[in-house]
């Protein structure tokens, strides 16, 4: 009998990975978008959001390394890697491939933010909805645990749809401020 402590690691971290995953992008859209007005301060979501996201890539980092060292599928590290050298589910693994590898190119943009621009940083930023579609359907295609997990996949990806939403249309019209913003002067 084989034993089963990496494949158990390996479901295990990946759930996780997605779950912390979603909670960063809800965390930047909550940023983004201020539901709570002042009560949370802007520094605090954002480090919040930060810690999220780095928590997700090391999720990650142990899902794959439990997949290598697992026996139940036998997946080599360049499999992880490089999309699509996966003998198992070549289409949904390289999905989750390029999810972490994406994830890892964000996540190493926050410190370099100034050195490539707010703008870039931004444009770079609009990679997460891509990133949270592929790992979705990476779980939902891959996951050996999809039936019984479905609803929370469902419920992730109407949460993010939900806020996505409601960020784009609360949006404020240049020139009038935000409801939390209300207290200060219009600018002259």
């Amino acid at each position: 009998m084989k034993d089963p402590t990496f494949w158990l690691l390996a479901r295990a971290s990946g759930m996780t990975a997605y779950v912390l995953l979603t909670s960063a992008v809800l965390g930047g859209l909550i940023l983004k978008a201020r539901p709570f007005g002042r009560r949370l301060r802007a520094a605090t979501v954002t480090d919040i959001h930060r810690f999220l996201a780095t928590l997700a890539l090391g999720a990650v980092g142990i899902h794959g390394l439990a997949l290598v060292l697992d026996s139940t599928v036998r997946i080599r590290l360049g499999a992880l890697l490089v999309p699509g050298l996966s003998p198992y589910r070549p289409l949904a693994v390289g999905l989750g491939v390029v999810a972490a590898e994406l994830t890892a190119l964000v996540a190493v943009s926050f410190p370099l933010r100034k050195r490539i621009g707010q703008r870039s940083w931004r444009r770079l930023h609009w990679a997460t909805y891509g990133i949270f579609v592929a790992a979705s359907a990476h779980g939902l295609a891959a996951g050996t645990d999809t039936a019984r997990l479905f609803p929370l996949y469902v419920g992730a990806v109407f949460a993010v749809v939900l806020a996505t939403a409601w960020r784009a249309l609360t949006r404020p019209q240049k020139g009038v401020p935000r409801v939390q913003d209300r207290d200060r002067p219009l600018p002259v």
